[in-house]
C-alpha cells in the first residue's frame, strides 16, 4: 500500500509538471488531458478543477467551463471562481447573469472591475460604466492604462452618439488609432463633422499601430486605375506611407530606395529626409543621421528650424545635452520664444550650468526690450529670471530685474516684498528705505470673522470649552459638538461564541499553518478493513482503545511541536513509521517459504 501511494504521488507530480509546461507553451488542450488524469486520482482537487476551467476558457469552450463550475459548486466556492463564471456568462451573451455574478462577489478585484465595465457598456448603462473606468484609471498601476483610456473614450463617444450628451474633456491624448477614432465618433455625435474629419486624417501618421493591416491596405493602391481616382497630394501621401511601412517592417533597403526616390521627386519636402534619418537611427547610425540632417538644413534654409529641432532631439537621446542646447540656440527665429527659453533653462539647469541659463534669460529679455517692450511676455520673462536667480543665490543679479518690475508697476506689493528680501541680504539700509513703501497694516486689513476663523476645523487654536459663548457663536460651538459626536467610532462587534471569562487564543491572528498546535490536514482516512482476515478478527483500531496498552507502548508517530515527543524520539531507537516493516511481514514470508519447500506452485 505504501508503494502504491508513493507511485500515485509520483504520477501526480509528473502530471502537474506537464500541466505547467503546457500552460506556458499555450497548449491548453494538452494541459486539459493531464488535468483530467489528475481528477481521476482525486475528483475534488480544487486546484485541478480551477485549472480545468481556465483551460476551457482559453480554448473558447465557455459552455463546458460553466458546466464544470455548476457541477462542482461545493468544491469551487463562489469567491474563488467568480471572475471565470462571470466571464463565461459574458461571452455567452448572458449579460444580466454576468452582472449578478459580479455584484455577488465579496471583493471587487481589478479584473472584476474591468469585466464590470464591459458588462455595463453592453447593457448601455454608460454613466455607471464611466464611473468604473475612472476608478480603475485612478487606482491601478500596471501596463493596461492605454487600454482603459481607450475604453473610457469609447464610453464618452457612445454617450455623445446615442444619448446626445455633450462629452467632457477627459484630457486623453489622441496618440493611437483607437483614441483618434473614438474622439472622431464623439465629434460626429455633436455634429462637428469638420473636426471629426481632421481627427480621422491623423490615422495616416500613426502607422506604428496595426502595421501589417496597413500594409494590406496599401497594396490595394497598386491596382490599375487607382492613380486616376486620387489627387497628386493623395498619391504623394501614399508613397510616403509606403516608405514608412518599409521602415517599420524592417525592410531597410526598400525604405532607403523609396525615401531616396521621394527626395529626388520632392527636393524641398522635409518628410523623405526625416524618414531616411529615422532609418539610420534604427540601424544605430546616429552620427550619419545627424550629418544627413545638417546637409539638408544648409540646402533648404526654409526647413532649417525643424531640422535643427530634430538634430537636438537626437543629441538628447544620445545624452549630449550641452550640444543639443548649442543647436537650439542657433535657431534665430525661435531662441527668444518662451517655450524655447523654458527648454534651454531647464536643460542648462540639469547640467548645472547656471551662467548659461542666465545668459539665455538675458538675451530673450533684450529682444523683447527692443521689439516688444512692456509686453506681458517681456514682464513674465523678467519675473522668471528674477525667481531663477534668487533660487540659485544670485541676489545682486536678481535685484536689477526686481527693480525693473517694480518700476513698471509700483503697486505690486509682491514684487516689492521680493525686492526688500533680496536687499536685506545685500544692503540692509536700502531694504529699510524700501520698506517705507509698504502699505500700513490698516490699509491691508480685511473683513475677517475672527471667531469663525478660530473655530474652523483647520484652525491650530481652538477656544477652550470653559470660555463663555453667547448668541450665534454658542450655537456654532454646539453644532460642532454634535458633529464630533456623530463621528465617534463604534465598538467592533464581538463573535457570537465570545466568552469574557475565557482568555482569547494569543495565536488567533496567525494563519492556521503557523500556529503551534496545527496538526495538518487529515488526508483520506482509510475505513476499517472489515471482513478481511480470519473470522472474528478485529481491526487495528481496537488496540488503540485498550487503556492498558497506551500507558506502556510509546506512540508510533509523535506529535510535532510537543516536548515529550522530541525527548522520546531522541532517547529511543524506535524506527520511524515510514521505515518500519508492515506487521506480520516476517510470518507471511515463512509461510511462503514452507509452501515452496513442499513443491507446490501456489498463487494468490
Amino acid at each position: 500500500m505504501a508503494a502504491a501511494a508513493a507511485g500515485g504521488a509520483g504520477t501526480a507530480a509528473a502530471l502537474w509538471t506537464e500541466v505547467n509546461r503546457s500552460g506556458q507553451n499555450g497548449d491548453f488542450g494538452r494541459a486539459l488531458k493531464s488535468l483530467n488524469k489528475l481528477l481521476q486520482i482525486n475528483k475534488d482537487d480544487v486546484t485541478a478543477l480551477h485549472c480545468k476551467v481556465v483551460c476551457l476558457i482559453q480554448n473558447g469552450s465557455f459552455k463546458e467551463a460553466l458546466s464544470v463550475i455548476h457541477t462542482h459548486t461545493k468544491v469551487l466556492t463562489s469567491d474563488s471562481i467568480t471572475f471565470e463564471k462571470a466571464y463565461c456568462e459574458y461571452r455567452l451573451n448572458r449579460i444580466e447573469n454576468a452582472l449578478k455574478t459580479i455584484q455577488s462577489a465579496s471583493q471587487q478585484t481589478d479584473k472584476l472591475k474591468e469585466l464590470h465595465g464591459q458588462v455595463l457598456y453592453r447593457l448601455e448603462r454608460y454613466d455607471e460604466c464611466l464611473a468604473v473606468y475612472r476608478d480603475l484609471i485612478r487606482n491601478s498601476q500596471d501596463d493596461y492604462e492605454e487600454e482603459r483610456k481607450t475604453n473610457l473614450s469609447a464610453v464618452v463617444a457612445a454617450q455623445s452618439t446615442w444619448e446626445k450628451v455633450e462629452p467632457e474633456d477627459l484630457g486623453l491624448q489622441e496618440a493611437t488609432y483607437e483614441l483618434c477614432y473614438n474622439a472622431a465618433c464623439a465629434l460626429i455625435g455633436q455634429g462637428r463633422l469638420n473636426e471629426a474629419m481632421e481627427n480621422l486624417q491623423k490615422f495616416c501618421f500613426l502607422q506604428d499601430q496595426n502595421v501589417f493591416d496597413s500594409k494590406k491596405k496599401v497594396k490595394l493602391t497598386n491596382a490599375d486605375g487607382v492613380e486616376h481616382k486620387l489627387s497628386k497630394k493623395q498619391l504623394q501621401a501614399i508613397e510616403f506611407n509606403k516608405a514608412l511601412l518599409a521602415m517599420y517592417t524592417n525592410q531597410a533597403d526598400q525604405c532607403r530606395k523609396l525615401s531616396a526616390s521621394l527626395q529626388s521627386q520632392n527636393p524641398e519636402h522635409l518628410l523623405p529626409v526625416l524618414i531616411q534619418a529615422a532609418q539610420l537611427c534604427r540601424e544605430k547610425q546616429h552620427a550619419k543621421a545627424i550629418e544627413l540632417l545638417q546637409d539638408f538644413a544648409e540646402q533648404s534654409p526654409a526647413n532649417s528650424a525643424q531640422i535643427k529641432l530634430t538634430m537636438a532631439q537626437l543629441k538628447i537621446a544620445q545624452g549630449s545635452v550641452t550640444k543639443a542646447c548649442i543647436i537650439l540656440r542657433s535657431i534665430e527665429e525661435l531662441k527668444h520664444k518662451p517655450g524655447m527659453v523654458s527648454a534651454l533653462v531647464t536643460m542648462y539647469g540639469h547640467e548645472e550650468d547656471i551662467d548659461s541659463a542666465i545668459e539665455v534669460f538675458t538675451q530673450a529679455i533684450q529682444w523683447y526690450q527692443e521689439y516688444q517692450p512692456k509686453s506681458p511676455v517681456h514682464l513674465s520673462l523678467i519675473r522668471e529670471a528674477a525667481n531663477f536667480k534668487l533660487k540659485y543665490g544670485r541676489k545682486k543679479e536678481a535685484i536689477s530685474d526686481l527693480e525693473e518690475l517694480w518700476k513698471q508697476n509700483p503697486k505690486d506689493i509682491h514684487t516689492l516684498a521680493q525686492l526688500i528680501s533680496a536687499y536685506s541680504l545685500v544692503d540692509p539700509e536700502k531694504a529699510k528705505v524700501l520698506s517705507k513703501h509698504l502699505p500700513s497694516s490698516d490699509t491691508m486689513s480685511l473683513k475677517v470673522d475672527v471667531d469663525a476663523l478660530e473655530n474652523s476645523p483647520g484652525a491650530t487654536y481652538v477656544r477652550k470649552k470653559g470660555g463663555k459663548l453667547t448668541g450665534e457663536n454658542q450655537q456654532k460651538e454646539q453644532g460642532q459638538g454634535d458633529v464630533k459626536k456623530k463621528k465617534r467610532k463604534k465598538k467592533g462587534k464581538l463573535p457570537k461564541n465570545y466568552d469574557p471569562k475565557v482568555t482569547p487564543d494569543p495565536e488567533r491572528w496567525l494563519p492556521m499553518r503557523e500556529r503551534s498546535y496545527y496538526r495538518g490536514r487529515k488526508k483520506g482516512k482509510k475505513k476499517d478493513q472489515i471482513g478481511k482476515g480470519t473470522q472474528g478478527a478485529t481491526t487495528a483500531g481496537t488496540s488503540e482503545l485498550d487503556a492498558s496498552k497506551t500507558a506502556s507502548s510509546p506512540p508510533t508517530s509523535p506529535r510535532p511541536g510537543s516536548s515529550t515527543a522530541t525527548s522520546s524520539a531522541a532517547t529511543s531507537n524506535m524506527i520511524p513509521p515510514r521505515h518500519q516493516k508492515p506487521a506480520g511481514a516476517a510470518a507471511t514470508k515463512k509461510k511462503q517459504q514452507q509452501k515452496k519447500k513442499k513443491g507446490g506452485k501456489g498463487g494468490w
